[in-house]
């Protein structure tokens, strides 16, 4: 249609259409999140979103996919419908870890606005004068420290939705011990809540009970009766599946494999020996760290700073001498002082560079290892300067050292990584992980003299190393006037970066900046420089590489010091216990679910460096290690995990491809409805061109900041090329929003309005036999407010010998070019006639019944399980009073099985305590369940009152139809 073929009627309907709110569980509820998104979604990811949307009275959902299917994606795509629906309340928490992956998942993919918050920059916001962080309009993503510090002030916030990644760290909230989760259970009491884990259920079903406690306390009775219905020898699991069902989804790898191909990866080890001053240099730091009495670490956090200098030590000797630096700064300061106060005694200066590990630097902040006096401790000045001085020797010893044997290894290495990749086909690119800045910056000189000098880029957090200032300027002017550049200097770097390695270079040198968050998939070979202990951060920096749309096998290359046996204990640990590095997904969902904390792992085997003096100790250390990890990590739940979760539904294949059948026809539907709106209201404004759905803009509406120039409307359609100097346009970017909002405003009166059937090059079987007929049409908006607003379009119509045309005859006319023609001068053409009237108020009725009858469904359900959870409530106390019986029938036993007259007195006494407690309990049972009762029934009735709906009804036109 050209923009004279549509009319101000067709503008007004489209306009109304894209923006109206809608139920959930309709794949058209997902719409504008489906519509805006930049990734390719798959129909298993709609399907759990949906899910997640689609009974209002649901206090939360869990999304269980297993690893690699993309629970970021799917509550991203439930937060970005929530958004358009105007409802931004929104946070995410998550471990420290992941927070910039959050942030970068959702501004990429997404178009939305995000915030990371921690104690640093909460307090430059409020000093910046932003007087409540929490009530700007972006996503807040923060860790689970963060929200348990902040509790008070997130209590005040109506939150929309709150989404807690990795949740398996909350199984244990049934525990009066689990701080972190009794924290976020009664801080978001009654706030949406949706929970993410590849591992619901590890060891035990209480594991489930813990993660429904923190959707909803009403979901099950209390632990006792838990216990009692579902782990025992005769428990009921398919009734618990049943009501598992109502808020957990989990889809299986083996079920989208059709929609989600995977490549393998393959692991390699190459072994270097260290020369005789850098293993002298390594001894002499060893046994320094291992003295318990030395100035140079701060007593507060001893075992942390430990841990991080021995990750510097095996990282390179241009690290060690820094850090050498750091901690002779440290004692230099001290001798010029002469005292320490234990409680403000800081990390030393400079010994972290800024992309170490957040959550080592939070677990810092968290929680001081050592309860300390805050008093004066004196100095012993000579111990001091001789610990000075012996730092002062390794640090000479440190400058002896020009090139590391491991430095060496990597050349060779890496030759003959490229050479496979590109024997392979894939791209001659690799990735070296590294944990220290100072290394990465002695690699990049390193590699530069040795054959790859212009083809090495580094990546950071803070991004200001040599040359990176130069790589930005030059994707500045490439893309200057595009939407790939943002606001933000710091987002345009990393792109930047990203591009030049993608382009450019061949190798990317990178620290753990580049293990969150960053999408590496046209890079297939991973080289760990560094080699984190944590298994999951491990996991993260090869999942850069390895993920959906990877088209080659993806090779990790790890390095191993041969004298250093507790290195190779740590290597064998992540290769064969946590399997790591090989296979098609890598860690398994069992295995990183296991994990409740991968710092809590790196401090075990800190400790076992720090402790163990000769190889026997080592040796036995890592056994006792290995372990218990391997304790943890025992599949002993796999018979019912599989009952619970994994039954192979039949016809999830099919329901799939419905989805994915029901999401490309919203697509195309609102593809089509944006693209001729926008053509109609920026007609006057813009030129169009169909072929590669662009248009330029040439003069930008009044009162919103949208700038001229290209612009082309996403496109979810694979055969049209993105031109990446046009601004994408969807319908939440500004100038969409305007061209929406006066659509809607659209004076529309009584006209005539003829349709063009005989040039539309499709057919439309629907209207082909109203052709050459005329009548009336009408179409209102019908708002209802009951458990969720939602609006619908109600079309009225009918023929002029009476005949009523249904729902998609009226949406099939409006596919069709148009014009406004004067009303003829006949008095039954001037006036719509009573019937129509009468007929759209019986039309809108009858769709308001049929939406009341859905939300009586909604309710039954709710009702029913508000009934269950009484019963469980009911159990639990008649569980009480059985154990009291069985407990006298026992005394009773031993009493008369007594053989003094003691035993025999104590045994009465206990006899005599059960059957107080039996009376009072059989007294108090009808009490308790009258009080469960009338919990159940206020409840209820606090449902019934959300169920009692208002709902209005607007015209929005009334036209006289003719079919030409």
């Amino acid at each position: 249609m050209s923009p004279s073929q549509i009319t101000d009627y067709h503008a007004k309907f489209f306009a109304f259409e894209l923006t109206r709110q809608r139920r959930g569980g309709d794949v058209g509820r997902l719409g504008n999140s489906l519509f805006d998104a930049s990734v390719d979604l798959n129909p298993h990811q709609i399907d759990a979103a949906l899910f997640a949307l689609q009974n209002p009275l649901v206090k939360g959902v869990v999304l269980a996919d297993e690893v690699g299917l993309g629970k970021t994606i799917e509550a991203s795509l439930v937060m970005a419908q929530l958004w358009a629906e105007r409802k931004r309340h929104i946070v995410v928490i998550c471990p420290a870890a992941l927070r910039k992956q959050w942030a970068n998942e959702l501004a990429e993919k997404f178009h939305l606005p995000t915030q990371v918050l921690d104690n640093k920059t909460w307090k430059a916001l409020r000093q910046g004068g932003n007087p409540d962080p929490f009530g700007s309009p972006a996503i807040s993503i923060f860790s689970y420290q963060f929200s348990k510090r902040m509790e008070q002030q997130l209590r005040q916030v109506p939150w929309d939705l709150v989404v807690i990644d990795e949740a398996h760290k909350l199984r244990n909230a049934h525990r009066d011990s689990n701080i972190i989760g009794n924290s976020l259970r009664e801080t978001f009491a009654g706030c949406k809540k949706l929970l993410l884990t590849a591992t619901p259920l590890q060891n035990t079903l209480l594991e489930l009970f813990g993660l429904s406690t923190i959707i909803d306390e009403n979901l099950f009775g209390d632990k006792a009766s838990f216990r009692q219905q579902y782990m025992r020898s005769d428990s009921d699991l398919l009734g618990l599946k049943a009501r598992l069902d109502e808020f957990i989804h989990r889809t299986l790898r083996k079920q989208v494999l059709e929609y989600v191909p995977y490549t393998e990866r393959k692991a390699y080890t190459y072994e270097f020996e260290p020369s005789e001053d850098e293993m002298r240099l390594y001894y002499s730091i060893s046994a320094y760290l291992q003295r318990a009495d030395s100035y140079g670490v701060p007593v507060q956090q001893r075992h942390l700073v430990t841990l991080v200098v021995r990750k510097l030590l095996a990282s390179s000797t241009a690290a060690v001498r820094k850090t050498l630096d750091s901690l002779l700064k440290r004692l230099k300061k001290l001798e010029e002082k002469g005292s320490i106060t234990a409680t403000n005694d800081p990390w030393p200066e400079g010994l972290l560079d800024d992309d170490f590990d957040d959550e080592l630097l939070e677990a810092a902040e968290e929680s001081p290892e050592y309860e300390v006096s805050s008093m004066e401790i004196a100095i012993d000045l000579d111990k001091l300067r001789g610990e000075i001085a012996e730092l002062e020797q390794y640090r000479e010893l440190a400058d002896r050292i020009h090139e590391d044997a491991k430095s060496e290894s990597l050349l060779i290495a890496l030759e003959q990584g490229l050479n496979k990749m590109a024997e392979r086909g894939a791209e001659r690119k690799a990735v070296i992980f590294t944990e220290s800045c100072r290394t990465q910056e002695y690699l990049a000189s390193h590699l530069e003299r040795h054959g790859y000098a212009g083809k090495v880029a580094l990546f950071s957090g803070n991004n200001n190393a040599p040359g990176t200032n130069a790589i930005y300027q030059q994707w500045l002017e490439v893309h200057k006037g595009t939407d790939r550049v943002t606001d933000s200097r710091a987002v345009d770097v990393r792109t930047a970066i990203i591009d030049h390695f993608r382009s450019d270079a061949e190798i990317l040198i990178a620290t753990e900046a580049a293990a969150e968050g960053v999408n590496l998939q046209f890079c297939s070979l991973v080289i760990n420089y560094d080699l984190p202990w944590n298994p999951q951060r491990v996991e993260q920096r090869i999942g850069r590489c390895h993920r959906y749309g990877q088209k080659h096998d993806v090779v990790v290359i790890n390095f191993l010091n041969k004298q250093n046996q507790a290195d190779r204990r740590v290597l064998e640990l992540l290769s064969h216990k946590f399997q790591l590095f090989d296979g098609l997904f890598g860690a398994s969902d069992d295995v990183l679910g296991s994990i409740e904390s991968g710092l809590d792992i790196e401090k075990r085997i800190v400790s076992i460096y720090n402790e163990c003096r000769d190889p026997a100790e080592i040796q036995a250390a890592f056994d006792r290690l290995q372990q218990e990890l391997e304790e943890d990590i025992a599949k002993r739940m796999d018979e019912t995990r599989e009952k619970l979760f994994e039954h192979f539904d039949a016809n999830i294949h099919d329901k799939l491809k419905l989805r994915h059948e029901e999401a490309q026809l919203q697509l195309d539907q609102m593809s089509r409805m944006f693209w001729n709106l926008s053509r109609h209201i920026l007609a006057s404004r813009a030129s169009f061109t169909p072929v590669n759905l662009t248009f330029q803009l040439d003069q930008p509406p009044e009162g919103i900041s949208v700038p001229p120039g290209l612009y082309q409307l996403t496109g979810k359609d694979k055969q049209l090329k993105p031109i990446e100097q046009a601004h994408k346009y969807r319908l939440g970017h500004p100038l969409g929003e305007w061209v929406l909002d006066t659509g809607r405003r659209l004076d529309t009166p009584l006209e005539a309005v003829e349709f063009d059937l005989a040039g539309f090059t499709r057919k439309l079987s629907s209207l082909e036999p109203l052709q050459g007929q005329a009548g009336w049409l009408e179409l209102n908006q019908l708002q209802l407010s009951s458990f969720q607003n939602e609006e619908h379009l109600v079309f009225t119509a009918f023929t002029d010998d009476g005949r009523l045309l249904d729902t998609e005859q009226c949406a099939d006319l409006f596919l069709l070019q148009a014009q406004t023609v004067p009303l003829s001068g006949g008095s039954n053409e001037q006036t719509p006639p009573q019937t129509l009237e009468q007929n759209a108020k019986r039309q809108l009725d009858a769709r308001l019944s049929k939406l009341l009858d859905e939300n009586n469904e909604y309710f039954k359900r709710e009702r029913d399980k508000l009934e269950a959870w009484a019963e469980d409530q009911m159990k639990s106390a008649q569980k009480q009073l059985e154990d009291t019986r069985a407990e006298l029938q026992r005394a009773k036993k031993l009493s008369r099985q007594a053989d003094t007259i003691q035993e025999q007195k104590e045994a009465q006494e206990s006899i005599k305590k059960l059957e107080r407690l039996q009376r009072r309990q059989r007294q108090e049972i009808f009490d308790v369940e009258d009080a469960i009762e009338a919990r159940r029934d206020a409840l209820i009735d606090a449902l019934e009152q959300q169920m009692h709906q208002k709902s209005s009804t607007q015209e929005l036109f009334t036209i006289r139809w003719r079919l030409m």
